[in-house]
Order: C-alpha cells, then sequence, then structure tokens
C-alpha cells in the first residue's frame, strides 16, 4: 500500500549560486558528509546537490510535512548503490515520522528516482508499506 508519494523540481542554477554564495556553511546544514563526498567526485557537483534537495524536499512532502514540525535536513539523506540506483534513507524526526505513518505488521520502503537535465532537477519518492511475513504463493 502506498503511504505517500513527493516530488520536487529544483533549478540547478539556484543551487550553484547558493554554494558561490554560502560554500560549506550551506553544505554543512543540508548535506550529510556522504552525500558531500559523492558531489564532490562528481563533474557537475552544484547537479549532484540539486537532485539531492529535490529528493529531500519530495521526501518531506511524502511523509506529509513538509519541511517543518522538527524535521530537518540531514534526516532525510541520498546514497547511491553500487549499480547507481539512489536509495533513500531516513534518522532522527523524519525516521520518527515514517514509524507513525508506518501500518503495524508492515515495513516501510523508501522508493527514490533522481534525474537532471539543466538547469533542472527533479526527485520522486514514494513511500511504500509492504507487509511483514510470509509472501502467500499465487497458485
Amino acid at each position: 500500500m502506498i503511504l505517500g508519494i513527493g516530488t520536487d523540481l529544483c533549478n540547478i542554477e539556484r543551487i550553484e549560486a547558493i554554494l558561490a554564495r554560502f560554500g560549506d556553511r550551506f553544505r554543512n546544514r543540508v548535506y550529510t558528509e556522504r552525500e558531500q563526498a559523492r558531489a564532490a567526485r562528481r563533474p557537475h557537483e552544484a547537479a549532484t546537490y540539486a537532485k539531492r534537495w529535490a529528493a529531500k524536499e519530495a521526501c518531506s512532502k511524502a511523509l506529509g510535512t513538509g519541511l517543518r514540525m522538527g524535521i530537518a535536513w540531514k534526516d532525510m539523506s541520498v546514497t547511491n548503490l553500487r549499480t547507481g540506483q539512489p536509495v533513500m534513507h531516513v534518522t532522527g524526526w523524519a525516521k520518527r515520522r515514517l514509524d507513525v505513518l508506518t501500518p503495524p505488521g508492515h515495513e516501510a520502503i523508501l522508493h527514490v528516482t533522481l534525474t537532471d537535465d539543466h538547469p533542472w532537477a527533479q526527485a520522486t519518492v514514494l513511500i511504500e508499506a509492504r507487509p511483514l511475513g510470509p509472501v502467500p504463493s499465487r497458485t
């Protein structure tokens, strides 16, 4: 069952301007060390940050709160599997909110997709509740 869905569009040039103006102050407020390390390795650092900004906004919308009610930027983060597939992680208040949304007997699965086409970066987050226990056979 779907618990929430969120999407966000971010202007890469806006993130470039914020990075130029605030640098590490912005990076350290919004992004985890792992997200910063990934962006530093990418040829288009601002596009990497913009996609993650959009993912955090989309996640907060999927949680039904937006960026209010105690949620912090670093409570949401994106890593990548070896295949490149993005994975959304939540901690702190965002994790507590996710736990409240998740029905008993279910686990929450966060799905995220990211894309960019200069000057835009976009992300969608879908929260799925999957029943715990054995999967019934289809016979």
